[in-house]
């Protein structure tokens, strides 16, 4: 059955595809380590407790004001810091959906797949 698919009508030819799919998994693979090279910075609480992560989701830096830290409401320090956190994920979450979207051209191709 595969005979035919190379002179199959609207150019259908399977070495250009495996060689666009190869050109693409190339260069997602390239996106995806400047991705896990970038950093991704983010705050709460007005600029209380800052945080950076890495396009790989490893948490680099947390920096906490002394202004709100408060013995009596571990609770508000506590919520800062996971704000913030969240925050930082969602932005580099954000941007690798971006960048693939960018190169498979909407295409809606299941991560993980390259």
């Amino acid at each position: 059955m595969l005979k035919g698919l190379n002179g199959m009508p609207g150019g259908l030819n399977m070495g250009n595809l495996m060689k666009q799919a190869q050109k693409m998994q190339k260069q997602m693979e390239e996106v995806r380590e400047e991705l896990n090279e970038r950093e991704f910075e983010t705050t709460s609480g007005g600029g209380a407790v800052k945080v950076i992560i890495t396009g790989k989701m490893e948490l680099q830096e947390i920096t906490i004001s002394p202004d709100v830290i408060d013995p009596n409401d571990v609770e508000m320090l506590q919520d800062l810091v996971l704000a913030a956190v969240n925050e930082a994920i969602r932005q580099a979450n954000d941007a690798v959906k971006a960048e693939m979207a960018r190169l498979t051209g909407g295409m809606g191709l299941p991560g993980g797949m390259f």
